[in-house]
This record gives C-alpha cells, sequence and structure tokens, in this order.
C-alpha cells in the first residue's frame, strides 16, 4: 500500500493520478474534507480506501500499522501564507510531521513530503543551505522547521525526502480560492473579461515583469514518482525547473491559447492591465524566485521540465475539457 496524505488536494491528488497511471490503486488517501468540493479531485481516481487526517494522526501516535506500507508522501498541510495562527499552522504543518516522521522511520518505510521554497524569503539565493533561508511567514516557517528537524536527525537509514516545491501550477487546484496558481487566475480573467491583471513594478522589477520559478505539477509528480523508484536518494531538494519567467509569460501564454481557440469572442481577447502594487505585500513578496536543481541533477535526476510557454497551454485546454475553465 502507499500512503498519499493531503491526497484530495492540488498535488496529492495529481500523485494519486501519477500512480493510477503505473497500475497502482492500492492507496490509502489522508485528508481533511470539510471543503468537501476536494472530492471532485478523486472522483477519477481509484483508491482503496480514505481517512480523516486527525484520525490519521491518531493512529500515528498510537503506533497503529496500516499492513505493508511501499511509501508515504506527505503533502497534507496549511499551505496558506497569509495564516498567521500560529499554533494551528505548527500543529497542522510541524507536529503533524514530526509525528509521521517518526512513525515512519520506526518502520523504515520510505518518506517524501513537501517543503517549500517559501523557506528561502526574498532570496536571492535558492539554494538547500541554512545560510540562504529567512522565512516570511507561518507557512513558511514552519516548512523551515521541519526541514531543520530532519537535518539534525541521526541514523536514519531509510529514505526520507523534502522537496521545496516553487511555484506549481496545473490541473486539480480549482478548490485552493486566492492560493491558487496565476495561470488558473489568468484563466478565469480570460473568460470574464478578456483581460488579466497584473501588480506594477516592485523591487526594480517593471510592471509584470516580476519573476517566479514555475513548474507544471505532472513535472511534481514525475519527480515524486522517480523518487520512489530511487529509495537510495534521501536529503532535502529543490523542486523547480531552474528558469526563473516572467508574469508577464505566463499571462502572454494564456492569452495565446485563448486566442488560438478559433471563435470570434477569444481571438479578440489578450489585454494586460497593471494594477497598484498593493502596500500590505510590500517586503514580504517574492519579486524573484529561481531553483538552483544542483543537488537534484547530481542526485541523478535528469529529465527536463517544462516550460510556462508548454505547460500553461497544456493547463488551459485540461481546465476547458474538464468543464472548469470558468470556476
Amino acid at each position: 500500500m502507499i500512503i498519499v496524505t493531503g491526497g484530495a488536494g492540488f498535488i496529492g491528488s495529481n500523485i494519486v493520478q501519477g500512480l493510477n497511471a503505473r497500475g497502482i490503486t492500492d492507496i490509502l488517501v489522508v485528508d481533511d474534507l470539510r471543503d468537501g468540493r476536494k472530492c471532485l479531485n478523486l472522483a477519477d481516481a481509484d483508491i482503496r480506501d480514505y481517512m480523516d487526517m486527525d484520525d490519521f494522526l491518531l493512529r500515528l501516535q498510537a503506533g497503529e500499522d496500516f499492513g505493508k506500507v511501499d511509501a508515504v508522501f506527505h503533502e497534507g498541510a496549511c499551505s496558506s501564507t497569509t495564516e498567521w495562527d500560529g499554533r494551528f499552522v505548527m500543529r497542522v504543518n510541524y507536529e503533524y510531521t514530526k509525528a509521521l516522521l517518526a512513525w515512519c522511520v520506526a518502520r523504515k518505510v520510505p518518506l517524501i513530503y513537501a517543503s517549500s521554497a517559501s523557506v528561502y524569503g526574498m532570496g536571492p539565493v535558492f539554494r538547500e543551505a541554512r545560510e540562504f533561508e529567512q522565512p516570511l511567514n507561518m507557512y513558511a516557517y514552519s516548512k523551515f522547521l521541519f526541514d531543520c528537524h530532519l537535518r539534525a536527525q541521526q541514523g536514519i537509514d531509510s529514505q526520507v525526502v523534502g522537496l521545496r516545491y516553487f511555484n506549481v501550477y496545473g490541473p486539480r487546484e480549482q478548490h485552493k480560492g486566492s492560493m491558487a496558481s496565476v495561470a488558473f487566475h489568468f484563466n478565469n480573467q480570460l473568460h470574464e473579461s478578456g483581460r488579466v491583471r497584473l501588480f506594477e513594478g516592485s523591487d526594480g522589477y517593471g510592471p509584470g515583469e516580476q519573476r517566479r520559478d514555475f513548474i507544471h505539477v505532472d513535472d511534481i509528480v514525475a519527480v515524486n514518482l522517480w523518487l520512489m523508484d530511487n529509495p537510495q536518494v534521501s536529503g532535502i531538494f529543490n523542486l523547480g525547473t531552474g528558469r526563473a519567467q516572467s508574469f508577464n509569460d505566463v499571462a502572454r501564454a494564456a492569452i495565446k491559447w485563448f486566442r488560438a481557440q478559433g471563435d470570434d469572442a477569444t481571438r479578440e481577447r489578450g489585454g494586460i492591465d497593471y494594477i497598484p502594487f498593493p502596500d500590505h505585500l510590500k517586503g514580504r513578496y517574492q519579486s524573484f524566485t529561481e531553483a538552483d536543481m544542483s543537488a537534484l541533477r547530481a542526485a541523478g535526476y535528469d529529465r527536463p521540465f517544462m516550460d510556462v510557454e508548454t505547460g500553461v497551454p497544456a493547463y488551459l485546454g485540461w481546465l476547458a475539457g474538464r468543464g472548469q475553465d470558468k470556476r
């Protein structure tokens, strides 16, 4: 059996799909379905069982087993960067992950967990080393502190991998609301008004020229599954494309896709409006991120990553095909 926490969420549900594509259906999904709309991410998936996150934690803490477990993908977390209830965030992100680590290490079960590029704060260096880490919010701090906790462990002889995701976009993120990717929001904006909205310049960047390392969720899944296939690889690794692209690049890729759809209404769409940079984000906004991918490459992962000119059209086509293009 394989356990996927956060399995009804964005990245978790895509990992479930990736496992299904390999013919693997003996999957226990762990999640919190108070937002029942997330069940739609699993409606076309084949799994063995579902368990609520609180029930799962109680069983972990009680030392219970779940039969033979081949791997755990830990994607469950409070991922809101605007959540300032520190007790809640630390309980859900930090303490929960510590309990899962202890359970996995005691049984030598491979654990592949989601960390975050947010641990680097404003950068500008994005390399897996303590001197470059300066989290700016509770979410980032909770991820940073668990990475520190892992680094301090001695004598672990099973696979443990932390993946510092950069800006992930792609299918099955529609439930994330304001935390969904800019590609998802651009899709909705183009449907609604024919125009997309970007921030004016900040931190020395021109309007819409702030740059992030945007990575398609299919590439995230590919790395997770490669790690499952290579249990000798452990450590904390960045997971981006290694190439920063501007928000304007993402907007232009979305606009180009809309214009290529062929009908008169979409052919006319494609304006960009630059809106004032919010005061509350000044000093707390990553105007530039770019993953240093040398560690993962050195570990043996050699597949290419999609750029936004490839990934964004693929994503918008998926949204249109699923009837989710206006949500």
